[in-house]
């Protein structure tokens, strides 16, 4: 059972530091993220006045870069659900410290995901016919429905989990201002930290685990279904459900990485994320580009060996064709180069880690892209227009860096607001782990632990 809080054997203070001023540093980063988010929104009103026509989008490609920002951060949001929930479900002791550092990532890259969405209908006004009028016999409702879920689960299990740290920056940070210290009085909800509530806790979390452990399952094959359930040329298969879903948990957890990574440089928060920690999830990224290339070779083998003349036409304009740049890059960036770096020098080193999992997320942006567009371009139709183009305009490209800022704006806004590392969770892992590097005498050359 957990019990009540011990500052004297934790890492408390380094935990609450970045939580009690924000740096002047801090402002001018955020006010350069509001900029770009302003310049994403001015875009936006110009389309929403003359219309989609300002996009690279037209008959037959009526998915663009929107649809591409929409399964990326669905993708990016299965982070926290697979480190916290999944993790936990598992038994994973050692992720604790990085528990909130994904949920963050998720509770952030849901809305733009959302928006994504909003802003490729053009007519946001209507979203309510698929209130109003949606029928589930259409794969667009399972996905509103499942990313409703998503979104509202993620909320209640992120702000569970953030419950008792909020009550102990509401009793330890006296020094700052009146309505952040306001704010953590009304968040806590009579918090004391009774062991009783701990033992409450935990048991709500575990079941709220194995139900969002199947939630995330559910919401990214959804996705997949959106498209897997059309009978569009490489869309059309019933790998696209796993095949979705392990990119999105791989990206995903490659994000993790790189945040955990800023995170320890700017906050110092090195004693708290060992590279231990890195470690674990380098093994876990192993097996997830080797599960990820499987899936590509699955879905090309069986695509090249049934010979189908739609689907061939698609295959090799990826293969050779107009979009064969793109999908070679996209195999080199998710595949060929963070695999080398994984096994021969991520091992204890963060920045080769960062390093590969930015390439990650690159090369799966532009996975996602080559599964959309090339079948939009070449999709069967009956009358004599069977090519079509697309080149995203400069207002695809503007929103779509507005939303990435925005989502960078409020994890950054976040940290200073809020103890990104779990202190009830990590208290007891952290010493667990740490104590036999404290006895054990280094030797000639080696670095501490915490480097």
């Amino acid at each position: 059972m957990k019990t009540a809080w011990h500052p004297e054997n934790t890492y408390e203070s380094d935990i609450l530091a970045p939580v009690k001023k924000a740096t002047a540093v801090d402002w001018w980063l955020w006010i350069g993220l509001l900029a770009v988010v302003l310049a994403g929104l001015a875009a936006w009103v110009r389309q929403y006045i003359l219309g989609l026509g300002v996009t690279g989008m037209n008959r037959p490609v009526y998915w663009g870069v929107y649809l591409t920002d929409f399964v990326f951060f669905i993708g990016l949001a299965h982070s926290g659900t697979f480190i916290s929930a999944i993790l936990r479900v598992a038994g994973q002791s050692w992720r604790a410290p990085l528990t909130r550092a994904a949920e963050a990532i998720t509770l952030f890259s849901l809305p733009f995901g959302v928006a994504s969405i909003l802003i490729d209908m053009g007519r946001v006004d209507r979203l309510l016919n698929v209130i109003v009028y949606g029928r589930f016999q259409s794969p667009l409702l399972w996905d509103f429905t499942a990313v409703s879920l998503y979104l509202l689960s993620s909320v209640v299990f992120f702000y569970f989990s953030l419950l008792p740290d909020i009550a102990l920056c509401r009793d330890r940070l006296m020094d700052v201002p009146g309505w952040k210290h306001r704010m953590y009085e009304i968040l806590a909800l009579g918090w004391s930290g009774h062991p009783e509530q701990y033992h409450r806790l935990e048991k709500v979390l575990d079941g709220m685990a194995v139900f969002m452990t199947m939630v995330v399952v559910t919401v990214h094959t959804v996705v997949s279904w959106v498209f897997g359930m059309t009978i569009q040329p490489g869309w059309h298969t019933a790998l696209i459900g796993p095949f979705f879903l392990l990119g999105a948990i791989f990206s995903g957890t490659a994000a993790v990485v790189i945040v955990l990574a800023i995170l320890r440089k700017v906050y110092h928060l090195e004693n708290v994320l060992p590279v231990t920690l890195f470690n674990s999830l380098r093994k876990l990224l192993i097996t997830f580009t080797l599960g990820w290339i499987y899936m590509i070779i699955a879905e090309f083998l069986t695509t090249f060996y049934g010979n189908l003349p739609e689907e061939m036409e698609v295959f090799w304009q990826k293969f050779t064709g107009d979009f064969a740049l793109i999908f070679w890059a996209m195999v080199i960036l998710v595949f060929i180069v963070p695999l080398a770096i994984f096994v021969f020098r991520g091992k204890n080193s963060i920045p080769w880690m960062v390093t590969a999992s930015v390439l990650v997320n690159i090369g799966m942006w532009l996975e996602r892209y080559i599964v959309i567009i090339p079948t939009e371009t070449r999709p069967r139709l009956l009358y004599e227009l069977v090519q079509g183009r697309y080149t995203p305009t400069w207002t695809e490209w503007v929103i779509t860096a507005s939303m990435f800022a925005g989502l960078f704006l409020l994890y950054a806004v976040f940290t200073r607001l809020f103890p990104i590392i779990p202190l009830w969770e990590t208290a007891e892992t952290l010493e667990h782990e740490m104590e036999p590097l404290k006895r054990r005498p280094r030797r000639f050359g080696e670095r501490k632990a915490s480097a």
